[in-house]
Order: structure tokens, then C-alpha cells, then sequence
């Protein structure tokens, strides 16, 4: 059965404004939000991924969607395949343009996971996001000990440096996300790298969270610094212990 546009379910109804106006869903806009096309497909991939269009489900004719947005054909094109290459929709002929089922949302493109963050439920979001790091950062740690760098670790000395010297909450968000990414880099495994792109986004956000839960924004310090010393002195299994310890910290945030 084809969707229909309707007032209150995919939220469309404002869409030709926010189409064509600043953003009113995002805060911040990520790369693809800066043109028009980018910014239909922001505004119909969050509609998708909030469940607005139900998976195997139709989208409404392209005639329908072109008036919602208030953009050309073009342009709404350009969108939907833009949708089709991050797994959300596929267009078969004679049939139209179907929600992907879940298993098939790449879930691990940047944008999507951005969106994603966006309208899934915040708690659920964080812990799912806190699994993903407790299965992957303590072991980039033991690697990062292991086999770093004069180069990587310089890396990771400069954001603990600019940890210790942070003076707000901002100033420690923005060391606290370089010294993660600074780990992952200092690991040495180009297929663990990227990760730290893929989530910088939806990091940054836990992080200033969790600096705005604790009773004052640096709390943190002393494990972070266990951490740095331990990759320091190359010792890999104090490294992994500390890190871990450092994120059942952050989890009990996430959860109290």
C-alpha cells in the first residue's frame, strides 16, 4: 500500500519551508545538508528511520513528495537516490519507490547514523552506542599501547593536555572527543580508524552529555589519564583495563 502525506505522521507538512530555510530539525547540519537535495533527503530519511514511513511500505508519488518539499523533480531525485545508496529505499518498476526493511539500513554510514541519532529514543540510542564502544575501545587501547607512534601518541598527549587544561565544558568535549579518536588513530588497524569517523558525530554528543551530568564537567580526568599513561608506558592489559574502567564510568552516567 502507497503512504500517503499526512498531518502529524511523516511530518511533511512544513517541509517546503525547512527545505528551503535553515534547519529546524538539526542543530548542527552535517555535510549532505548543505544543498537542497541533501537537505530532502535529511528531512525524508529521518522521517523513514522514525518510523513514519513503516518498512516494505510505499512512499507517497513523486508528484506528492515534489509538492510536500516544494522542490523539482530534479531535485527530489537526486534525493531519493541518495537515500537508495544508504540502504533506505528502492525503487521497483511499476511498483514505486518501497522502505527497505531494517536489516538493510546502513546503519554504519555516517549521515544515517547522524539522523538516526536524531529520532531514535535517547536512552535506548546512548546504551546502543556505549555497547558499540565497550566492545571496541578497550581493545583499541591494548593495540593503541601496543604499537603506537611517536607521531599517534604525540596525537593523544596533545588532546590529554588539552584536557587537563580545559577551562568549560566546551573546551573539554572537544579534547575529550580527540583524545577517543586519538586512541583508535594510535592503534595502528587501518579497518579501526575510520570508526572513529563514523561516530565522531554521535560521540561528541554522549560526551558533552555525560560532562553536563557529572558534578563538575572534568570528573573524568583521572580515568582518562590512567588511560593516557598506560598507552604511554606501552603496557597493553593496563591500557584495556583502564579504558574499560573509564567506560563503566561513562555508562553509570548514562544510566543514573
Amino acid at each position: 500500500m502507497r503512504s500517503k502525506i499526512i498531518a502529524g505522521g511523516p511530518r511533511l507538512q512544513d517541509a517546503r519551508c525547512e527545505a528551503q530555510d535553515q534547519p529546524t530539525i538539526s542543530i548542527r547540519r552535517t555535510d549532505i545538508q548543505r544543498d537542497l537535495h541533501g537537505r530532502v533527503a535529511y528531512l525524508l530519511g529521518t522521517a523513514i528511520l522514525r518510523g513514519d514511513y513503516a518498512p516494505e511500505s510505499i512512499l507517497p508519488r513523486e508528484a506528492e513528495l515534489m509538492e510536500a518539499f516544494g522542490v523539482s523533480r530534479t531535485v527530489l531525485r537526486e534525493a531519493l537516490r541518495t537515500l537508495t545508496s544508504k540502504g533506505l529505499i528502492e525503487s521497483r518498476p511499476r511498483v514505486g519507490t518501497r522502505v527497505r526493511p531494517k536489516p538493510a539500513w546502513n546503519l554504519l554510514d555516517v549521515d544515517v547514523l547522524d539522523w538516526y541519532s536524531r529520532v531514535a529514543p535517547a536512552m535506548d540510542f546512548a546504551l546502543k552506542l556505549q555497547e558499540m564502544r565497550e566492545m571496541i575501545e578497550p581493545y583499541a587501547a591494548a593495540l593503541a599501547a601496543a604499537s603506537h607512534s611517536d607521531a599517534t601518541f604525540g596525537a593523544l598527549d596533545a588532546a590529554h593536555s588539552a584536557m587537563v587544561a580545559a577551562r568549560n565544558v566546551d573546551e573539554w568535549v572537544r579534547a575529550d572527543l580527540q583524545f577517543h579518536l586519538s586512541v583508535l588513530a594510535a592503534c595502528s588497524n587501518e579497518l579501526l580508524i575510520p570508526l572513529g569517523t563514523l561516530i565522531e558525530r554521535t560521540l561528541e554528543a554522549q560526551l558533552r552529555l555525560n560532562a553536563k551530568r557529572a558534578d563538575v564537567f572534568n570528573a573524568s580526568l583521572a580515568e582518562h589519564t590512567a588511560v593516557f599513561e598506560a598507552i604511554r608506558d606501552r603496557d597493553a592489559p593496563r591500557a584495556r583495563h583502564a579504558m574499560a574502567s573509564l567506560l563503566g564510568v561513562t555508562r553509570g552516567r548514562i544510566e543514573g
